[in-house]
């Protein structure tokens, strides 16, 4: 889908968990807001376990997940407050320990070069923009959360879960939110798991970013770049 006309408007696309983190960030998050508001849930992991077992024989899908051990782990609600400083407290662990070194430089890059920086995410939108935000990230397509009228957040996802096709699809509807046309815009999609294809695919140059095995063999028949940022972590 490359326009021939000369792009408008420049947007490069990340993906974040294992893609600009080293490790997955949702576990993590769960452990960290269950160690900061009720040790006694981390008693509920091996729960949490079973549900990760029942996605992997497909007998739930990755959104039912997410909200089941949201609600094993975290609990039913939290308040604002409570959600807003958990959110900044983690985000802060995730930029002391957890981004690739490799991803800061390309993202300097990209920004050096004119691109409008998206962080596209299954994770969660309430912690992912803190992270985004310290990354420097312009936009945050990612999980969106339910909320009671009263602000606390539920273990409950609105909408889609962020993920595969869902994922492309909230991209294009962020984009016409923003008044992006397609047709004048040159993109940069950036993703370590083949979920992503349907983004890689659509995008003007697709970066397959510590790619796993089957990303590794799509990213070879089709002609994508692949990338290795695992080298280094960044510590503040």
């Amino acid at each position: 889908m490359i326009s021939t006309a000369m792009p408008s408007v420049k947007l490069a696309i990340y993906d974040m968990d294992k893609t600009i983190t080293r490790a997955p960030t949702w576990t993590p998050f769960l452990i960290h807001t269950a160690r900061a508001r009720a040790p006694w849930r981390l008693a509920l992991l091996p729960m949490a376990m079973l549900a990760s077992a029942g996605y992997m024989l497909k007998v739930i899908d990755r959104a039912r997940l997410k909200q089941i051990t949201q609600r094993l782990i975290v609990g039913g609600r939290i308040g604002p407050e409570d959600r807003q400083a958990l959110a900044r407290a983690f985000a802060d662990t995730v930029m002391e320990k957890g981004i690739l070194a490799g991803a800061l430089d390309r993202i300097r890059a990209d920004r050096a070069a004119g691109y409008r920086l998206v962080l596209a995410t299954a994770s969660y939108r309430f912690y992912a923009a803190e992270i985004a935000a310290r990354l420097g990230f312009d936009d945050v397509v990612a999980t969106e959360s339910r909320y009671a009228p009263d602000g606390d957040l539920l273990p409950k996802i609105e909408g889609e879960n962020c993920y595969g096709h869902a994922k492309l699809a909230m991209i294009r509807d962020w984009m016409a939110a923003e008044g992006i046309d397609r047709a004048n815009a040159h993109i940069r999609f950036y993703s370590d798991h083949v979920s992503d294809a349907p983004a890689l695919a659509w995008a003007d140059e697709a970066f397959a970013v510590n790619a796993h095995d089957p990303l590794k063999r799509l990213a070879g028949e089709r002609g994508w770049t692949c990338l290795d940022w695992r080298g280094g972590s960044k510590r503040s």
